[in-house]
Formats: C-alpha cells, structure tokens, sequence
C-alpha cells in the first residue's frame, strides 16, 4: 500500500514562498560522513561534484524557484564534535542557497521554543521531527493546526532575530 506521508522532495516541490527548519540537537544519529570526518577526512571544496548530493540539488532547484529557505541551530558552547562537524559541511548548504544561522543555547534561555525539531512550508504545513534519545528520528508528525504553526513560526523568527549568520559564527 502506498505512503500517504509526503516526502520531502514532494514538500519541497509544493512549496511556492518559504521553507524554515529549526535544529535543537546537539547530536544526531551519527552518519558514514561524519565518522569519515572524525577520522580526518576533509571535503576538497573545490571538487563540487565528490560532495554534491541529491539533497543538495533539490535545495538549489527549490530557492531557483524562488523559494526562500533557512535554518536555524540552537547549539551548546562548548559544542559537540557533532556540531563542529555540522558547521563544517554547511558549507554544502550554504552553497545550494539556505542561509543557515547559529543561536548559542545560552541566548537561547527567553524564547519561547517548541520541545522538536521542524520544517515549516509557507507558513501552513509543519513537519515535525520526533527523535529517539541517541538522535535518530523515530518518525515524522505532520499538522497544519494555525496555532501551532503560528507558535512554531513565531519560535523560529525569534530565534533568527538573535542567531549569528553561518559565515560569522567561529566555533
């Protein structure tokens, strides 16, 4: 039986203005790519295509849309390898066309903020993440409630007002 959850791709595609994504973890699932960095293997930047990923393409065909897509991280200080390492491949991200900012947790501490990570679509479609407590995600909830969305949308802008540009913030 098919899947009536839409994936990402398909969000993405419906999308006509706007995409944020919130990130409250300080580790994730960890991946092959991560454990490739923790033994020092670095990205040669300039060798686009060894790096460039699917994801990668769907954001860049998204924002020639002209949708506009951020993300925003809080994160603790000092960060976890798994930060430094995220910080390190935004560089990805950063060139697909989202602009990614850092929010250190301890100027996160007035905002009024959702317990899971999100995306929200155009202001109207909210998919939630629910993760397990070593960071994989356990499954997606997905809800077009205004006052949740409103909640979610308000915690993200408060959060991007205070949040440090990507290419400003030194770990």
């Amino acid at each position: 039986m098919p899947s009536s959850v839409p994936s990402f791709a398909e969000l993405l595609g419906e999308c006509e203005r706007s995409a944020v994504h919130l990130e409250l973890r300080d580790r994730y699932a960890p991946t092959d790519r991560f454990e490739a960095w923790k033994r020092g293997e670095r990205i040669d930047w300039d060798d686009r295509e060894s790096w460039w990923h699917p994801y990668d393409q769907l954001i860049a065909d998204t924002v020639a849309r002209g949708v506009v897509i951020r993300r925003a991280r809080i994160i603790s200080e000092p960060v976890t390898d798994y930060i430094r390492w995220e910080h390190y491949v935004t560089h990805a991200n950063v060139t697909a066309g989202e602009h990614v900012r850092w929010l250190p947790r301890r100027q996160a501490t007035g905002l009024a903020l959702p317990g899971n990570d999100f995306w929200a679509f155009d202001e109207k479609l909210l998919r939630v993440h629910h993760f397990s407590g070593d960071g994989a995600v356990v499954e997606d909830e997905f809800t077009d409630d205004p006052d949740l969305v409103k909640h979610c949308l308000t915690s993200f802008e408060s959060v991007w007002e205070r949040a440090i540009p990507h290419d400003e913030y030194r770990i």
